[in-house]
């Protein structure tokens, strides 16, 4: 069994945190340049345009739904969501990008090009056995 210390886990650790440095990066210069914040940015890329329930959103972005309160808060405010009624449950609301939101989601999938598929390197066998073996290490 290989410890932290020999020097192929060694590496192995440095590229991981090669690549969440990189997915992290490119996440804050494509929210700078709308002035939002990574978390925003999740938040509008999860937002299809199927309007959608908080829960559903915190779902799709690994978060809790009060925690996204605020995020969906600043993000109405800059006019890039809005909050419309659950026409089957009127205690729920639905989350939706405006025009601006949409154009906004657009351009920032553009700016993402690494975060949106840090895979594309890799085929489809190479992806299920990277698949198998982070799952393995997930679940040790």
């Amino acid at each position: 069994m290989a410890s932290a210390r020999d020097p192929l886990s060694s590496e192995v650790i440095a590229l991981f945190a090669k690549i969440t440095t990189r997915y992290s990066r490119e996440y804050e210069a494509a929210a700078a340049q709308h002035d939002i914040t990574p978390q925003q940015v999740k938040v509008l890329l999860a937002l299809d345009e199927t309007p959608l329930p908080m829960r559903r959103i915190a779902e799709r972005v690994g978060a809790e739904p009060s925690n996204l309160t605020g995020v969906i808060d600043r993000l109405q405010a800059r006019g890039l969501v809005e909050r419309r009624p659950d026409p089957n449950d009127r205690r729920v609301k639905l989350l939706a990008t405006t025009d601006d939101g949409k154009a906004a989601a657009q351009d920032l999938q553009q700016r993402l090009r690494f975060a949106s598929d840090p895979l594309v390197a890799l085929g489809r066998d190479q992806r299920r056995e990277l698949r198998d073996l982070l799952r393995l290490m997930a679940d040790s």
